[in-house]
């Protein structure tokens, strides 16, 4: 049985996506995508080998834009001279979410509003489930940046400040708000003002003194 073709692959996510978005993850099957999308059963198993791979394949698509879009925020704030381009660049990094969903909505509702776990459960196949772990480790990596570039630190006290920046503020302030029974809304100005405000009077306070060590090298 031929494989479907990049474009047919993208489609046959698409259709996961807003199936997942739209009626909940358990409305992911095989066969819905199938009826959605035209293509046969057997060719979406010969493309993603299980709906495990089908859904894990969507999930990682949509975080892989996401992350793009969140690096390529920050690499663009980054490059102005000015003294406060860090603090804009974790600006920046916590407005995505607004920003993603404006660019691929259905992408926003999977990744934003649907919990990893209740989409993909346990059986992840094990080449989504390391290209999943590499993303978790993009993002570290990209809170790592920010903190050198705004207080010279990357111990994990800094990095914590970051996160609360680019991850829980936008949950509390952009995602859940945004999240209602008629569907997605994207944030307002106002919305993405208040998260403006909140990440600058976070970023204001220098972050926690690096915890001591004890004499094994521990925290």
């Amino acid at each position: 049985m031929p494989r479907p073709r990049v474009h047919d692959l993208d489609t046959l996510l698409d259709a996961a996506e807003k199936l997942a978005a739209t009626a909940g993850p358990s409305a992911v099957t095989v066969r819905a995508v199938s009826d959605a999308t035209g293509v046969s059963n057997g060719a979406i198993y010969h493309a993603f080998g299980s709906r495990s791979g089908l859904v894990g394949s969507a999930w990682l698509r949509a975080a892989q834009r996401f992350l793009a879009l969140q690096q390529s925020r920050v690499d663009d704030a980054l490059t102005d001279p000015a003294p406060t381009s860090a603090v804009s660049a974790v600006v920046a990094a916590a407005e995505v979410p607004a920003v993603f969903a404006l660019d691929y909505p259905q992408s926003a509702l999977l990744l934003l509003t649907i919990q990893r776990d209740e989409l993909l459960g346990t059986d992840v196949p094990a080449d989504i489930a390391e290209k999943l772990t590499q993303l978790d480790r993009s993002l570290v990596e990209l809170f790592i940046r920010l903190s050198t570039a705004l207080w010279g630190r990357k111990d994990g006290r800094a990095v914590e400040a970051i996160e609360a920046c680019v991850v829980g503020l936008p949950t509390g302030l952009l995602i859940h708000p945004a999240k209602r029974a008629d569907g997605w809304r994207v944030p307002d100005a106002a919305a993405r003002a208040r998260l403006d405000a909140a990440v600058r009077a976070v970023l204001h306070l220098d972050p926690p003194l690096p915890k001591p060590r004890n004499r094994k090298g521990q925290s």
